[in-house]
This record gives C-alpha cells, structure tokens and sequence, in this order.
C-alpha cells in the first residue's frame, strides 16, 4: 500500500488544506460557544445552601410543594450531592398533574444536578417539584435549610429533616461576547496579583501557541526533527541535552505555556486537593518534617487565605462563582494582609496529601520560599508554575519515547508531542500544587528508557537510569508502585537479551535495582531514626490495604470498574457503566474538583473521532502484526506497567467502597499511560497512508488545539461566568 510516494509539493499543499479546514472548523466552534448566552437563574424557592437534610445511599425520591416555576423554565437546578451521581428524573406537578419534567443521565459530580424540563409559556404558582433516582453508585445528599417538619419536603421514607434548595434556569439574553470584558475583569480578581492583564496574558499566550502550532505543523512534514550537534567539549549531561532534538523542546515549550494558562485560569485552591497539597509543602518547609495527621485543620495563614478566597462556598458548587467584585477583592486584601503575621507553622496536618512520599513537595518548597514576601497567593501561584514546567517535560519525554518506539517517519514524533502538551487533562491536572504533575513525568521517562532499551540495548547507564526514576517516582506518589512491576519485567528482558558469557545480564540488573532502591531505603533509614513508620504516614493506608474484606468482592470491584460485569458476580456500578461514565466522559473532560463538564451532547460528539481513530489504529496493528510478534516482549512490558496502575487505582479505591469510591478512580490518574496512548494516536494517523497522514495529523493537532480553548473557556465559564 505504501509503493508509490506522494510529490512533497502535493503533500505539503494538503497539510495546508487540513490546517486550513481545522483553524475554520475551530475558529467556527469557539464562535458558536462565544455567540451562545449563558443561562441565568430565573428564581430560587429561597432556601440557603446551609444543612444536610437527608442523605440516600442508593435510591430515593422526593416532592416539595409550594413551589413557584417561573415562566421559560428551561432547567432545573437541584442541591444534590455526589462524587458520581446517578440519573435523575425531575417532574413538575400541577393540582397532581405533571405538566413538565425531564431528566439527567448519570456521571455528574458535585454540589448541584442540573436537569433541563420542557419550559412553559406562563409562570406556574403552587407547583409541585418530584424527583426520584435508582441504583445510585454513592449515597446521594441533599442540600438545603432544616425547617419544622410540618413544612418540610416529603419522600417515601417519610418527612424530610428541611427543604431542599431549588433553582429556577432559563435562557439568558446576553451572549459570552457581550460578557467578555466582565468576564475578564473578574478573571483578575482573587489573586497575589490582581488586575485584567491575567486573562489578556492567558488570550497572547495562546494566540501565540497557535501560531506556533501550526508553523511546527508545516515544518514537522516538510523536514525530519533536526538534532543540534553536541560538541565534544561539553559534560555528558550537556551533550545529552544538546541532542535532544528542536522539534522535543518546542513540544516541552507548548505544553508548559499550556498549563501555565490553565494555572491562570483556574481560581486559588479550586484544583483537586491543593489546599492538602500546599499545606505539606508549609509543613515541611517550617517544621522540617513530613505531616503526621490527614486532617484538614492547617496553618492559620492558609485557613485565613481559604476563608478570603470564599474556597468553601466555591469548592464542588458549580452554581457558585468566585470573588466578583473590586469590594470582596479588598475585602480579601485585608483579610489576607491581617494573617500576615499569624504563624505558618501547623499542627502537622496535611488532609489527603499527608499519605504521599516528599520529593514533589520537597521541590515545591523552592518556589515556595521565592514567594514569600508575597504571601500565600504568591507562593501558590509560583508552585503552580513549578507543575507547569513539570509538564513541559512529560511532552518532552513523550516525544523521545515516540522516537525510539515508532522510529519512522520523524513528523509523526512532533504530532504526538504535540497532541499531548495540547491534551486538556494534562494541562489541568499538571496547573496546580499536586505531585501528579511530577508523578506524569517520571511515567513517562520511564516508557522512555524501556523503549530506548528495546531499540538499542541495555547499557548500564541506561539501566541505572531506569532504576533512578523508578527511585524518583517512589519518592513521588504511591500510585507509581503500580508502574513498578511492569518496569521490572521491561528491564528482565532486556537483560536477558545482553551476552550471557560476561555475567552481563546480572550486572545491568544489579545497577537498576541499586539505583531504584537507594533513595527509597534512605527515606524509610530517615524515617527509622526520627522514630517514625518506616513507610513515613504512609505505613497506615499500606497496613490498611492489606485487610480486604472480600478478596472476591475485591476482584469483582476491579473488573467491574473496567470492564462490564460477570455473570454471577455482584452488581457494584448499577446503572452507572464506569466505562463511559468515569473514564470516557472524565478524559473527554471533566475539570476542577471533578465538577466542570461540557454539555451532554459533547460527550456523544466525541466518541465518533474516538472510534475513527480506534479503527485506524486497529487497521495499524493488522498492518504491522509481523513486526508486533517481533516486538511481543516490549509490549507485554507495556501493557504489565498498564495493567498494574488500572489495578493499583482499583484497589485503592475498593478501600473506600462503596462510601466514597468515585472520587478515587479519577481519570487523571491514568496519565501516567499518556506516552503509550499518544503512540496508539500515531499508529492511527499513519494508518491513513503515505497520502493522507499528514494531513490527518495537521487536523488532528489543530483539532486538540480547538479542543483545549474550549475546555478552557468551560472552567472560565464555571468560576467567572
């Protein structure tokens, strides 16, 4: 199929065309999101968001009365809670007869269910608002005030403890762009450094990017990725910087600057877990110790800063927006320059973070003391730009990985380096205080030296490298453990393929396992001379993983979190399908504290580009099974590094089953997965052919480009909107 070759001039003049077509398909969609008005809340039932009035584990329903629908009602907006809620029906009631109602598949998140109901032309006085869910994954809670029984919500359990919050949503009549200036002005609010520029350096940024983008696009078909020379002179970590190839950094540049937006963007402490995240670089950094408590009570100078920037009242509350206007911005001000003086130190807590090994926050700590005279915002700002950079280098680790393992043709490294620094989860789970922004890079550098072992043998220095970021990745965050076996198998078989007469093998295993478990055993000597558990905090969630409760219930719960269900086996999900709910949906794009989503349809949209790329791919491996049989021991170490993450996430998360489970099975925790992913998108593209490749991947990198503003301007839409 690949014996005639395209004229270069042809080739270049169709990835002109599909870069042509993408930057008008994606100016046209930002466009269509831009021209579209947001809708506003009509009315309420007057009921604060303040008690827990009712909490259902698994099903429930309930109708409160006296309601006045507003006329236009195109949404309902209901005060449940959940990590993965199941679907809701809404049905209006008038004199005991429905007169509208609609419903809400599952897989939201958060504070809030917004359900869209068929809007009347009049207002309706005296309504009746029922709900009803079945075979819930998680309890569900219900928000609102506690009242006296005789005016309370009713259910078939009886009375509820108050009535539940209700908001009334139709159309508005102002679009985005009417909004913008508004819009931006309240992006500027909130922060170490207030003012309109962040959201016009987040516009320049990239505009900028795109400009790079396809400048990089046109480049990478028309010339192969250029290695700049490396003199002699220079050390040996500068001649290896020095052949990294051009086309590697500019990827490592577009994914830093990338999450460097998203770090703009997203509000102080609105990311998952940041506030736990910065509390233990505070610990460390002033007591000169890991935490020893997860709770979340911490220093008072980041309590007082939690408590200016109204975090509670945002946090998990999609109907919530952050600080609005120049008053609550001084009102911040003071707040924050008041705790100046309080003392940082805590009483050694670290909520959730408390658990996880010390090298990512021991680096954090750096750029935490660089913005102390600024304060906590400050320091928080400059953290994030620390996880920025660390995503610069999983693009870039990505890009080589591509390298070695798909070694031809050269442009198809810079469209997959590419198409992960523009990947939206990668940008938003690597913009914040979190060791998953180190945790992706070192996963990533790990897929790098397999594959260049598999390529090019295994040379003691690569096998000590190997054993240096496993170490690195230990002392990162427990979830790399999972890596850790399918990195073991990886490097057995490389060594067996060394000469067997010198002994060679054993060596080279004897180097990796010596760099792997030096700084894990210096951390644990540490930890046994100050007196602490050897496994630091840590010590009790490992004692706690190793009483299961059903080794079968266990195995069934993992299954089922990936695959559908066995016959015989017990029914964990409902109606929930964790494939397309938590995982599909979650990587499509699923931002903030898991409670920013794109509208229902996106998510249908998106799986037919999933599909056309999964059949090219499978067409790719068809193709290519000769050369997949030669390669059969580099890929069974892959998909063993595959296999133990999804189960390390499936048994951490079968700990907290069912009580909190959804919010541990996060898709970000499968990019550490990103380098092999990215090459099942290569595979795919050139699948196409000799003739159409290039083109497909012009459009899909414009397409990822498209992808990643539009994610942006949902959580802008979330936090300012």
């Amino acid at each position: 199929m690949f014996r005639r070759r395209e004229p270069r001039c042809t080739q270049t003049r169709s990835v002109r065309v599909a870069l042509a077509v993408g930057l008008a398909l994606a100016a046209l969609a930002v466009a269509l999101v831009l021209t579209r008005a947001p809708p506003q809340v009509a009315a309420t039932d007057g009921i604060p968001f303040a008690h827990l009035v009712a909490i259902a584990p698994a099903s429930g329903n309930a109708c409160q009365s006296s309601e006045l629908l507003p006329a236009r009602t195109t949404a309902i907006r209901l005060s449940l809670a959940a990590d993965l809620g199941p679907r809701v029906k809404v049905g209006v009631l008038s004199g005991g007869l429905p007169v509208s109602g609609g419903e809400r598949g599952p897989g939201w998140g958060g504070g809030s269910v917004t359900v869209r109901v068929r809007p009347l032309p009049r207002a309706l006085a005296n309504a009746t608002v029922c709900l009803s869910f079945a075979g819930a994954y998680e309890r569900v809670e219900f928000w609102g005030a506690l009242t006296p029984r005789h005016v309370a919500a009713t259910s078939t359990q009886g009375p509820l403890a108050g009535r539940l919050r209700i908001e009334y949503l139709r159309s508005g009549r102002s679009s985005w762009w009417s909004l913008a200036t508004a819009v931006a002005r309240r992006m500027g609010l909130g922060r170490a450094w207030p003012g309109t520029w962040v959201a016009l350096l987040v516009l320049a940024i990239m505009a900028a990017l795109a400009a790079v983008i396809v400048r990089a696009t046109l480049s990478a078909d028309a010339t192969p990725a250029r290695t700049p020379a490396a003199p002699t002179a220079a050390g040996p970590l500068a001649r290896a910087l020095r052949r990294v190839p051009t086309a590697a950094w500019l990827c490592a540049g577009v994914a830093c600057l990338n999450a460097v937006c998203w770090s703009l963007i997203a509000p102080p402490f609105q990311l998952p877990d940041e506030p736990s995240h910065f509390a233990y670089v505070e610990e460390l950094v002033h007591a000169g110790r890991t935490p020893t408590s997860d709770s979340e009570t911490y220093a008072s100078d980041e309590m007082a800063a939690l408590q200016a920037v109204q975090w509670v009242h945002v946090k998990r509350k999609p109907q919530n927006r952050t600080i609005a206007s120049e008053a609550e911005q001084h009102t911040l001000e003071r707040e924050l320059a008041s705790a100046a003086g309080s003392s940082q130190r805590g009483v050694g807590a670290a909520g959730v973070a408390a658990s996880q090994p010390p090298l990512y926050y021991a680096l954090a700590a750096i750029p935490y003391a660089l913005g102390a005279g600024g304060g906590v915002l400050a320091q928080l700002q400059l953290m994030r730009l620390l996880s920025a950079l660390m995503a610069g280098i999983t693009a870039l680790f990505v890009f080589l990985f591509l390298r070695e393992a798909l070694p031809a043709p050269p442009w198809t490294w810079t469209l997959g380096g590419l198409c992960a620094a523009l990947a939206p989860l990668l940008a938003s789970s690597s913009s914040g205080v979190n060791p998953d922004a180190l945790l992706f890079a070192l996963a990533a550098a790990s897929f790098y030296c397999l594959a260049r072992g598999f390529r090019r043998g295994l040379s003691p220095r690569l096998a000590a490298a190997t054993g240096a970021v496993v170490a690195l990745g230990l002392l990162t965050k427990l979830n790399f453990i999972g890596l850790v076996p399918g990195i073991a198998l990886g490097l057995v078989l490389l060594a067996l393929r060394a000469p067997r007469s010198t002994g060679r093998a054993v060596r080279l295993l004897a180097a990796a396992l010596a760099a792997a478990a030096g700084p894990v055993c210096l951390y644990v000597l540490v930890n046994l001379l100050s007196g602490r558990p050897l496994l630091g905090h840590a010590s009790a969630i490992v004692s706690g993983s190793a009483h299961v409760r059903s080794l079968g219930g266990e195995l069934s719960y993992v299954w089922q979190l990936y695959l559908p269900r066995l016959p015989g086996t017990s029914r964990d999900f409902a109606e929930v399908l964790p494939l397309r709910d938590i995982w599909f949906h979650g990587l499509v794009g699923q931002y903030g504290w898991v409670d920013t989503f794109f509208p229902g349809w996106a998510y249908d949209l998106a799986l037919v580009p999933t599909l056309a790329l999964a059949a090219l791919c499978l067409r790719a491996l068809v193709l290519s099974r000769a050369a997949l049989r030669r390669r059969a021991g580099e890929l069974c170490a892959y998909a063993a590094i595959a296999l133990g993450l999804l189960i390390a996430i499936g048994v951490s998360a079968y700990a907290y089953f069912p009580a909190e489970a959804a919010g541990f099975p996060e898709p970000r925790y499968l990019l550490p997965l990103l380098a092999p992913a990215t090459a099942v998108l290569v595979l795919a593209v050139r699948s196409a052919g000799r003739r159409w490749a290039a083109s497909l991947g012009a459009l899909l990198v414009v397409l990822f480009l498209a992808y990643d503003v539009l994610s942006q301007l949902q959580v802008i839409a979330r936090y300012y909107g």
